[in-house]
């Protein structure tokens, strides 16, 4: 058996969690993610209020999550940590802190790409979500579309040209007045729109481009939140208005998310695609999906939200098949605002 301590850091949760791979199954014993509602007051996340914030944090949450998984330090046998992508402030919180535990414990430490762990996430709920699959990571941050032969093997077909697909959300969200972060509140609100009364158009999705262009599976969501501003603005009732433009935003969005999906599956021959990241919660965004992909025999996998969330227990996943390739990370380890996908081809 491995037990996997597992830190996240790389925004503004801090969380931990204790995982445990028994003959090959792994199972994580707890997860404690911490999130700082005070981001809310700024309508986003505020790095260094982040970082002090995790500094106050992160021992009580690892101690927690040792709690809660009835285990001591000494019963730990690898510390993972995000190393990157995210906040830098954010992220040597927790690299540092993964350091010390692993000097003083004398464990080996293993460093995460925040993305992988994405990719790993939906495992814990859905273990025969194995490759070869299409991955859809839409994150507050990240809009990533990759073709997964093997785990450790990485292909970027498309990504976002501007805003990630949750970014948009929080944007949207707050030209209509809503609390952030913003995805769940628009989502709401889109549910009780009228689709026919704003449609906007569906960026980069010209039917005559090739697959070998990179714009056939890239996504550009910065002239959709300009088409909402400008229906904000030219609203005479904007009370009125407000659930069907959530609805017009979220409909051009998904669509848009959707489609690209469908291209990556079809071009690459998978039958099993996994969303992840925080805006995978959203239910409409999987619905469309699944519908989309029927018509493939394609199965989709979607994490629970705690596992869609920035979490440590995916962090622990991916640490884990880091770990069992023979990856160390020594104690020079940084922090990194950016960085390729391991494996990345």
């Amino acid at each position: 058996m491995t037990r996997v301590l597992g830190i996240e850091t790389s925004c503004d949760e801090t969380s931990a969690a204790v995982l445990d791979d028994i003959e090959g199954i792994p199972r994580a014993r707890s997860l404690v993610i911490l999130s700082q509602d005070i981001h809310r007051v700024f309508g986003g996340v505020v790095p260094e209020i982040a970082s002090r914030a995790h500094l106050t944090a992160i021992v009580p949450v690892v101690q927690q999550a040792l709690r809660e998984s009835e285990v001591s330090f000494e019963e730990i046998d690898v510390v993972a940590v995000t190393y990157a992508p995210g906040l830098v402030g954010a992220l040597l919180v927790g690299v540092n802190y993964a350091k010390g535990v692993a000097f003083a414990a004398n464990r080996p430490l293993v460093a995460v790409h925040h993305m992988e762990g994405h990719l790993f996430a939906v495992t814990l709920d859905h273990p025969e979500a194995e490759p070869p699959f299409t991955a859809l990571l839409v994150s507050g941050g990240h809009t990533l579309l990759i073709d997964v032969p093997a785990w450790g093997r990485y292909h970027v077909l498309g990504s976002t040209r501007d805003d990630a697909a949750g970014e948009a959300f929080d944007k949207v969200a707050k030209l209509l007045g809503l609390p952030y972060p913003g995805g769940r509140h628009v989502e709401t609100l889109a549910a009780e729109g009228d689709p026919r009364r704003f449609r906007f158009s569906r960026p980069m999705l010209h039917k005559n481009t090739p697959p070998a262009d990179r714009a056939y599976f890239d996504v550009s969501f910065s002239g959709l939140k300009t088409a909402v501003l400008n229906a904000v603005n030219g609203s005479d009732n904007l009370e009125r208005d407000t659930r069907d433009i959530a609805r017009g935003f979220q409909d051009a969005l998904i669509d848009t998310l959707t489609e690209k999906t469908f291209r990556a599956a079809e071009a690459y021959g998978r039958r099993r695609i996994v969303l992840g990241g925080g805006v995978a919660c959203n239910r409409t965004l999987a619905s469309a999906i699944r519908s989309r992909l029927e018509s493939l025999g394609a199965t989709v996998f979607a994490p629970t939200p705690r596992l869609a969330t920035d979490n440590a227990a995916m962090i622990a996943r991916a640490g884990l098949f880091r770990y069992t390739l023979g990856e160390r990370a020594a104690l020079d380890l940084s922090a990194y605002a950016s960085a390729p996908l391991p494996g990345q081809v």
